[in-house]
């Protein structure tokens, strides 16, 4: 007879679970010894409780299946809980496993004891469950994998006591079949088809899942025969991108680009995504950034399968056959002269094999990064999901266990990379096949942008200090080489070409800090050249606009 711990175990591989990102302590420790009776369920250490949440997420949407997390109580859910919201802006399924005291201890309020479910219920609405009893546990878990793994994807968060964890009498228990999801219904074909018919311009505005292949196909063959543009959200969960596959224009972070992007569209459709608002509110400003006179109509929720309703429509509309227009192949050349952070995006694209993973976490320095890896060899990016910065690391820790055949980048700029540095550890422990590479500027380059656009006025030293990171200087390389990671600092072009080429030549996680200078100053200064070459759905009207209200 297994205990609790050793049949969830079992429960967790046979449904498909075979990756727990952990940090334990005392609580969880019979789990811990049950990862010794299942050689199916690969167990990854990490230094801090951020970290395995967010290699979790990295994990599951490269795998498109949840991986585990193991965390030690109350605290150490909190510790995680960023990475965690991540994952839940991105929808994507982890099943969040948190120890907790066993339930005859709970009445004590010991040093640890906290209220997790209420902890919990910020990053995992749609599930939080604390199994009550051994018995119960097994099919407490395959309850969470199987909300985890729905559509939506979600954070499952089961609480596990721990008599329960080591109480005899633990059964295995089965997943249930899957059912397949929802397609648009006729009546929204009906709809969405008519609004199509008018002629007026539209745009399909894509998310979530419709941002892989089989969707990006369908809606090409829309926007080919019906005229029709097509916009991904701004902070994909993953994307599928580069040569032979559709190119789609992301929606602009700064809400202002957003706005005049959408400006001309009476038109929009949805397909796994919501309407576009902006990250903050900002004085005097709209929040949200479709045109009041634009027609918005949804085709696919999340909960339904977008590449089925974008086919069913295609069906209707006569697109089926048509031919979608696919990204050449294109990449930028050689970069020369003095490093800059676009240097580093150019060098990128110029280098990157086939089958990359970009986890992109480079804030305002990876402003051109799209631009300059558009027709590079197919590749998928990651990006922040839900704003809470320091998921960069974390995410291609994660994705690199799901792929260990493919080649990841982590594009990080230095700022956030403190807040998760010790998934470094965790890479050299693990030889993952991931090469960082730090955009070292010194600043919180964003938060110098965002004071300015929230009109916050008189920033004198003392406030201007709290975003400059410049004193002490950090040394990362150093940093990572005290964490078993190959490390280099940079300061030209050709230092960085030289230390990007010797991480493809060699195995094991590498960890390039490039020296670059702030990538923006302000925003009136930098925005327009990046508007004009990095979103090509802006009119030349909406452009002889930007030159007179914003160019310098």
């Amino acid at each position: 007879m297994a205990n609790g711990a050793q049949a969830l175990m079992k429960t967790l591989v046979d449904a498909g679970v075979e990756a727990c990102f952990t940090n334990p302590g005392t609580s969880e420790m019979h789990f811990v010894a049950a990862l010794d009776s299942e050689p199916k369920m690969r167990a990854i250490l990490a230094l801090f409780e951020g970290v395995a949440t967010g290699a979790a997420d990295g994990y599951a949407r490269m795998a498109d299946k949840p991986a585990a997390t193991l965390l030690h109580l109350g605290c150490g859910l909190g510790n995680g809980l960023a990475n965690l919201h991540n994952a839940r802006k991105g929808k994507v399924p982890v099943v969040n496993i948190v120890g907790d005291h066993a339930t005859y201890h709970v009445k004590y309020d010991a040093q640890l004891q906290s209220d997790i479910e209420t902890v919990a219920r910020n990053v995992s609405p749609g599930f939080v469950r604390t199994s009550k009893s051994t018995e119960a546990l097994c099919q407490d878990a395959v309850d969470a994998i199987t909300a985890a793994k729905g559509l939506p994807g979600q954070v499952a968060t089961l609480i596990l006591p721990a008599d329960v964890s080591w109480g005899d009498g633990g059964q295995p228990c089965a997943l249930p079949p899957q059912t397949s999801p929802a397609i648009a219904d006729d009546a929204t074909i009906q709809t969405v088809a008519d609004a199509v018919r008018t002629g007026k311009k539209t745009a399909l505005l894509l998310g979530g899942r419709a941002l892989r292949e089989p969707s990006l196909r369908a809606a090409a063959k829309l926007a080919a025969h019906n005229g029709i543009k097509l916009f991904a959200e701004t902070f994909p969960t993953r994307i599928e991108r580069g040569a032979g596959l559709p190119a789609v224009e992301r929606i602009a972070y700064l809400a202002e680009l957003a706005t005049l992007q959408l400006s001309e569209y009476e038109n929009l459709i949805l397909v796994d995504t919501k309407p576009p608002v902006s990250f903050f509110a900002y004085p005097g400003k709209k929040s949200y950034l479709v045109p009041e006179s634009c027609n918005v109509n949804t085709l696919a929720t999340p909960e339904q399968d977008a590449a089925a309703s974008l086919n069913k429509l295609a069906d209707a509309l006569g697109a089926a056959d048509t031919e979608p227009k696919l990204q050449a192949s294109a990449r930028p050349g050689r970069p020369r002269g003095k490093l800059t952070a676009e240097k580093v995006c150019k060098a990128l694209g110029h280098l990157m094999p086939e089958h990359s993973i970009i986890v992109d976490e480079s804030i305002t320095s990876g402003l051109m990064l799209n631009a300059l890896t558009a027709g590079c060899p197919r590749h998928d990016i990651l990006t922040l999901t839900g704003g809470a910065i320091g998921q960069g690391l974390p995410n291609a820790v994660g994705a690199a266990v799901a792929c260990p055949d493919r080649p990841v980048y982590a594009l990080v700029g230095d700022g956030t990379a403190m807040y998760t540095i010790q998934a470094l550890w965790t890479m050299a422990r693990e030889n993952l096949n991931v090469t960082t590479i730090i955009f070292n500027n010194a600043s919180y380059s964003i938060l110098n942008i965002e004071l300015d656009r929230v009109g916050a006025e008189s920033a004198g030293a003392k406030a201007k200090s709290q975003l400059d990171i410049s004193s002490p200087v950090t040394h990362y390389a150093q940093l990572a080489q005290s964490m078993g990671v190959h490390g280099v600092r940079v300061q030209s072009t050709e230092e960085l070409l030289k230390a990007m080429e010797y991480a493809q030549s060699m195995p094991g996680p590498h960890l390039i800090e490039a020296v670059v200078p702030e990538s923006l100053n302000g925003v009136k200064r930098k925005v327009l050249p990046w508007l004009l070459r990095t979103l090509p759905s802006l009119p030349r009207s909406v452009s002889t606009t930007l030159k007179k209200k914003i160019a310098p």
